[in-house]
């Protein structure tokens, strides 16, 4: 097939034999026009290319493209047999495509919710690629079109399928769909969820299907996501599902540049809107926690639930219990002097308070202020970490002072402050991507482990001053240069699932959960730490400490080390906890942050 854009108006049928040879699939398409005759309104599924049942076909090098204004649509209805073959094709629509006349089409309106063509209505076609009662290799597949149910979607079929790096994106519900489904091997998938289109998306999606492979694995939400979703991969009704290598998260990649537009470098952090869980059994009711893993396996029998010891951190008796719930999405927990919690709702903009004496929740603040991140200084003032603004914007205020009695905290050139402590992030994301990790002086590459010492040592150029100059807040030029991208700002305290006060000198704990490691080191007097140390071969998302030296570290589970890094009890949550802080009367109740609840137990130690 010579390159060129081919317009079509009926099904391209295959014969049990027909090998289709394009040179390039965005340079060689097939496509329908939008409202297209035969393709328009409730039916029965029509596609655009389909292969007959039990084929030999070979299709390499084809774009397809079914627009966006053709409800009955299917890209390709694959039927073919387990020695076919689809490689180096495209499903264009949404993300990356390009128009008939040549020009990049934009996915988005202004608010990023929908198409800018009203008509053009996400999630209202077919699956863009259907392997129906088929099977075969199907290699080097990119299926980005929001308009489609779904990326890749395999039912009814024993017929052996292999999947070699096949990346579906963007789509409403689903990316990758199995029902019915025996006998595939599924290599090298990678999904992603962008915030506008793919809030309420499934990574992967398994009913009634079994003897199925997945490995190398990669599934993600990128960082500006704002709402959280329960888990990755849904499975029901099915067994001898094998994981191998799997690795979901919340990550992304952002350009930064200096006021002329250049230098500009690329940054990643991980976003607080991940996927809760890796994979949740809906029939057996169990759920994987854990976001990167080596195998699982996905068997007929329950797991059986262990038997809990007494705990050596809890206090004798005490039981994990929830106090309040119905939150969107909470985080940056910070405790009062008389240790009562205060916590954001980024969403609703609003900053709330629960006391565990009256056992009251509180609306602190409802302003239109994008407060993200809490500390509090040594008076009682609050200071709030705000997204908001085209530049940098931290303010403070008394909690029950009128709502009108704000004050702008200025920027401050970075210096040592061997009086007073920083708040600073605990959970951070150094994964290296995007990232030229080859020192060019040495011709050495630089491990993760360089990287993240290198980024905890380095100063940060700005600080924020606490009124009564008791507490300062580092930041770094990207939290202050504004909106670099997707009108939204990515910055270390901005990302993080709170922050936590550091005293010069003192012992720190801070985890990267991108390497899964979390180190300790000397807290320094300009918010940078040094001699770093691996303190536990786990990275969480938030960490907490006690006066008997036990860190916690909130990992799917709370996990809690001694002080010599041995892990010495688990204490599990009803829901992924994502945000630790000691509070109470007495400093020893353990509220827990999760996405939509807090809950909270009495440990025997009082926390830091």
């Amino acid at each position: 097939i010579p390159m060129g854009n081919y317009v079509v108006t009926n099904t391209i049928a295959l014969r049990p034999d027909t090998v289709l040879i394009a040179l390039h699939p965005d340079q060689t398409q097939f496509d329908l026009l939008d409202r297209t005759p035969g393709f328009q309104g409730p039916g029965s599924p029509r596609p655009l290319l389909q292969t007959p049942p039990g084929g030999h076909n070979r299709v390499t090098g084809l774009g397809l493209f079914t627009n966006g204004i053709n409800s009955r649509a299917v890209g390709a209805l694959w039927m073919a047999g387990e020695d076919s073959l689809l490689d180096d094709v495209r499903f264009l629509g949404g993300h990356g495509t390009n128009g008939l006349n040549g020009t990049r089409l934009n996915p988005y309106n202004n608010t990023h919710t929908a198409d800018p063509d009203i008509h053009r209505r996400w999630d209202a076609q077919y699956p863009s690629l259907w392997v129906l009662h088929g099977g075969g290799t199907f290699a080097n597949i990119w299926t980005p079109d929001t308009f489609a149910q779904a990326g890749f979607y395999v039912s009814d079929t024993t017929s052996p399928g292999r999947v070699f790096e096949l990346s579906s994106e963007h789509h409403v519900r689903n990316e990758i769909m199995l029902r019915n489904v025996t006998n595939w091997e599924l290599d090298a998938l990678q999904t992603e969820e962008e915030s506008g289109e793919s809030a309420h998306a499934y990574s992967i999606d398994i009913d009634h299907s079994h003897n199925i492979t997945i490995a190398n694995y990669h599934g993600y939400r990128v960082v500006r996501s704002y709402q959280p979703f329960p888990y990755a991969v849904r499975i029901s009704h099915s067994y001898d599902i094998r994981f191998r290598n799997v690795h979901v998260d919340n990550n992304s990649s952002i350009a930064a540049c200096d006021e002329q537009g250049q230098n500009c470098r690329q940054l990643v952090r991980a976003g607080k809107v991940g996927y809760a869980d890796a994979i949740m059994d809906e029939t057996f009711h169990n759920e994987v926690r854990d976001r990167e893993f080596a195998w699982l396996d996905v068997t007929r029998k329950p797991a059986l639930p262990k038997p809990d010891k007494p705990s050596p951190v809890l206090e004798s008796g005490a039981t994990v219990q929830k106090v309040s719930s119905g939150f969107f999405n909470i985080s940056g927990g910070a405790a009062d002097p008389a240790g009562n919690l205060y916590f954001v709702d980024p969403h609703f903009q609003r900053i709330y308070e629960w006391s565990p004496d009256t056992e009251d929740l509180t609306i602190v603040r409802d302003n239109p202020l994008d407060p993200v991140n809490l500390t509090f200084d040594n008076s009682g003032n609050l200071i709030v970490v705000s997204s908001g603004g085209m530049t940098e914007t931290v303010y403070s205020f008394r909690p029950g002072t009128p709502e009108n009695e704000i004050t702008v905290l200025e920027r401050q050139p970075a210096e040592p402050r061997p009086a007073i402590s920083s708040a600073i992030p605990v959970d951070y994301w150094v994964n290296g991507d995007f990232s030229n990790t080859l020192n060019t002086s040495t011709y050495e590459y630089v491990t993760l482990d360089q990287m993240f010492r290198t980024k905890m040592s380095t100063r940060k150029p700005y600080q924020y001053v606490s009124p009564d100059r008791s507490v300062y807040i580092p930041a770094n030029e990207v939290f202050v240069q504004g909106e670099p991208y997707f009108g939204s700002k990515w910055s270390d305290i901005l990302m993080a699932t709170g922050l936590v006060k550091a005293i010069p000198g003192e012992t720190f704990y801070v985890t990267n959960e991108a390497d899964e490691k979390t180190y300790s080191g000397k807290m320094n007097d300009d918010g940078t730490l040094s001699g770093l140390k691996v303190f536990a071969w786990q990275g969480g998302e938030s960490l907490a400490r006690d006066k008997a030296g036990n860190v916690y570290l909130a990992a799917g589970q709370i996990y809690v080390y001694n002080p010599y890094g041995k892990l010495i009890d688990v204490i599990r949550v009803p829901e992924r906890p994502t945000h630790l802080v000691f509070g109470g009367r007495d400093h020893r109740t353990l509220f827990v942050l999760s996405h939509c609840s807090i809950y909270s137990v009495r440990t025997r130690s009082q926390g830091l």
